[in-house]
């Protein structure tokens, strides 16, 4: 049977002089509310519980945590509310169990939207209290351990997720013994060949490998000890199996050339000795260039602190080595768990308060992404592994992916600062916005208050921060644009039916208007005129009665039918219809356009040399071009005629309904296109299918039309023909 004995008493180890009794009260309800309830195992689902409340207490974390942990099923699985949860363990408690059961239905793979809610939930929770996201590491863990116990698709799809989304959190918290553990269960799933032929490797090695680690350590205390340097321990433990993989991939090397398989880890007491300690190991080790990090002088954002060296050790094997203090070594493996902030009567600490600040700034950052598919490229973005430490002319340091330039150390120090960037220095030299940062560079940006961000500066920026609010303000600028054009639209097309916007205000009609074109407010409806999104024709058919709707339909036909009837007499009189047409590579010689594939200015064009009748102009890949002899081809390209039209033919098919035709012959008179011929019938299916000979500009002008044809909710399908 499970026990609670054990779990008591890893907290009472580090929970003393604390009443313990929550813990047992929380064992008691469990136990009763989840009689009969079975894990994926097929072990009482207690024993999971059990699993995870054990795992935060190893953490020696407080006791709410570890109570929450206990408790995390319950309102998952609807056997308590959250009024009993409060009323019986208390506001805190309640609040965990609540924000972990709300971000439990995580599916990476489902729908996209889904997805991006529900890890925006994680993150919300997260923010407001960090106990959430520590309860879920734990239970996440608890799952991975398990994993054989589900089917490969979910084992797959947990295992993805992990890799993605939780390991990165754990280091991003600085829990770095979790993150190891969660990548090495993830990267047993992910890739379960590679993962099987390192371990194989790693096990058949393993004696050799102990071998040259108690040499190692042996030369290092004699070393030390020369130097009057005293150390608390040295360890030496292999890496973990994620770590050397992401080794071979990003080097491209063999699993036999990774000598630094094992890192060493040299424990003192106080920074001057870590100092002295480093030069004691390069003065006979050659250290690798560019392969020393200071972290201890300028820690990292999840208050990491140590020296770092790799070194060509004994037998010319490189071996990395990490110099730290006892409480520097604690950091490094519980993270934001070494000093926790929510222990009876302790201050939060200067490093842990950054840290809060840091993921609550990426809350923030993230709250403000609304596409689902950015807000998911954003998440992973900015749980990147840093590469890059450089220094503000202040020495704070900003962490960044590789690749990153000032740009992104700009938008790292403040939106603001990202947004008015004109220019850098690095190092005291004037650079380049794409200039590439490394490591240890001083980056000083310059600013000025008319600047604003510029779309060509996607194509440089590595971080999703950089990226998100330079397209933030892009779309800002796009909405103001479209606004206006918007504006513009509706004033100049209602005024023809003595309708204008002032009018609708006053009239009341507006909230109908809105509702019926599914708009929140007068600027929004503006805003999607202006971008197209809501059609003219759509807009005046919100507005007009059913009676003028009938008449304007009438009218509109009787005007296309009388177009077409003018262009059919017209293409009669002029029978074989040749042109003369400007177009660069042909001087003085008899131009038509082909027929079967209609180009028109944008399009890839090439000549075909007929027989008597000049020259022939074809799509580049008309299928009738590409039948004939490539002997007779021409070079040519389009000029001149700025305002000359051409014929191109349309396809549409649509659910057939009333004021179907009028509202595309409105369209394409709206974007300033003459309709040349029509032919309509309709499908057994109901299916309305139009092809439709029209006069555009260019193929801008074309694909254009297009855009707003296929805006129209019923349209299935436009192309060319």
């Amino acid at each position: 049977m499970s026990d609670i004995k054990p779990l008591r008493s890893l907290a009472a180890g580090y929970l003393t002089g604390l009443d313990l009794s929550p813990i047992d009260r929380a064992w008691e309800f469990i136990r009763e509310r989840h009689a009969g309830q079975y894990y994926v195992t097929g072990e009482p689902y207690i024993d999971h519980l059990l699993a995870v409340g054990s795992t935060l207490a190893s953490m020696r974390l407080d006791m709410d945590t570890i109570v929450a942990g206990l408790l995390h099923g319950t309102l998952k699985e609807s056997v308590a509310t959250m009024e009993e949860l409060t009323k019986k363990f208390g506001h805190d408690v309640a609040n965990i169990v609540d924000g972990a059961t709300r971000i439990t239905k995580v599916k990476y793979n489902s729908q996209l939207a889904h997805e991006a809610e529900n890890i925006r939930k994680l993150l919300l929770a997260m923010g407001a209290d960090i106990r959430v996201l520590l309860v879920k590491l734990a239970d996440r863990l608890q799952d991975m351990l398990n994993l054989d116990a589900v089917d490969e698709e979910e084992r797959r799809t947990k295992a993805r997720e992990t890799m993605d989304l939780y390991a990165p959190l754990a280091s991003r918290i600085g829990i770095e013994w979790l993150k190891r553990e969660l990548e090495d269960l993830a990267f047993r799933y992910l890739l379960p060949a590679e993962f099987a032929d390192l371990a194989a490797h790693m096990e058949s090695t393993m004696a050799e490998r102990q071998t040259y680690v108690d040499e190692v350590i042996g030369i290092l205390h004699q070393k030390l000890k020369a130097n009057k340097i005293v150390p608390v321990r040295i360890i030496g433990r292999p890496k973990h199996l994620y770590s050397i993989y992401k080794k071979l991939i990003a080097q491209r090397i063999p699993l036999e050339r990774v000598y630094d398989k094992v890192a060493f880890r040299i424990i003192v007491r106080t920074v001057k000795e870590c100092y002295q300690a480093l030069g004691t190991v390069h003065a006979d080790w050659p250290p690798v260039p560019g392969r020393i990090k200071d972290w201890i002088s300028a820690p990292k954002s999840n208050n990491y602190q140590s020296l770092h060296t790799t070194v060509a050790g004994p037998h010319g094997h490189f071996i990395e080595i990490q110099i730290r203090t006892e409480e520097m070594d604690r950091v490094a493996q519980e993270g934001v768990a070494a000093h926790w902030a929510y222990k009876e009567g302790q201050k939060i600490s200067s490093g842990d308060a950054r840290l809060f600040k840091d993921l609550k700034r990426l809350v923030q950052s993230l709250q403000e992404v609304e596409d689902p598919s950015e807000f998911m490229e954003s998440v992973r973005g900015e749980l990147f592994e840093p590469d890059v430490f450089a220094l503000t002319p202040t020495g704070e340091v900003r962490e960044l992916p590789r690749g990153s330039t000032p740009i992104d150390f700009a938008y790292a120090i403040h939106s603001e600062v990202g947004d008015t960037c004109v220019g850098a220095k690095v190092n005291g030299q004037i650079v380049q916005l794409k200039h590439e940062l490394q490591s240890g560079d001083i980056v000083e940006i310059l600013t000025q208050k008319n600047q604003h961000p510029r779309r060509a500066w996607l194509q440089v920026v590595k971080t999703s921060r950089a990226r998100t609010r330079i397209r933030q303000y892009l779309r800002r600028e796009e909405k103001e644009r479209s606004l206006k054009l918007g504006r513009e639209i509706c004033e100049r097309e209602l005024k023809k039916y003595n309708i204008n916007l002032r009018g609708l205000l006053k009239s009341g009609h507006l909230r109908l208007l809105l509702k019926q074109l599914k708009c929140s407010t007068l600027e929004d409806m503006l805003v999607r005129v202006g971008s197209g999104s809501i059609t003219v024709p759509h807009l005046l058919r919100t507005l007009e009665p059913e009676e003028f709707r009938e008449a304007e339909e009438k009218r509109r036909i009787a005007e296309m039918i009388d177009r077409a009837q003018r262009a059919a007499e017209g293409a009669k009189s002029g029978a074989a219809r040749r042109t003369t047409i400007d177009i660069d590579g042909v001087d003085g010689m008899l131009i038509k356009i082909s027929q079967c594939c209609r180009p028109v200015p944008g399009d890839a064009i090439i000549g075909f040399i007929t027989t008597g009748s000049g020259i022939s102009v074809h799509k580049a890949d008309c299928p009738n071009l590409q039948a004939t002899d490539p002997a007779r081809w021409l070079d040519i390209s389009w000029s001149g005629a700025p305002n000359a039209t051409y014929r191109a033919g349309l396809l549409i098919r649509s659910e057939n309904r009333k004021n179907l035709l009028a509202d595309i012959s409105s369209i394409i008179s709206a974007d300033d296109a003459d309709i040349v011929e029509v032919n309509a019938r309709t499908t057994v299916e109901n299916v309305a299918e139009l092809n439709i000979l029209i006069e555009v500009v260019n193929l801008a002008h074309l694909q254009r039309l297009q855009q707003h044809l296929l805006q129209m909710p019923e349209v299935m399908e436009v192309r060319r023909r």
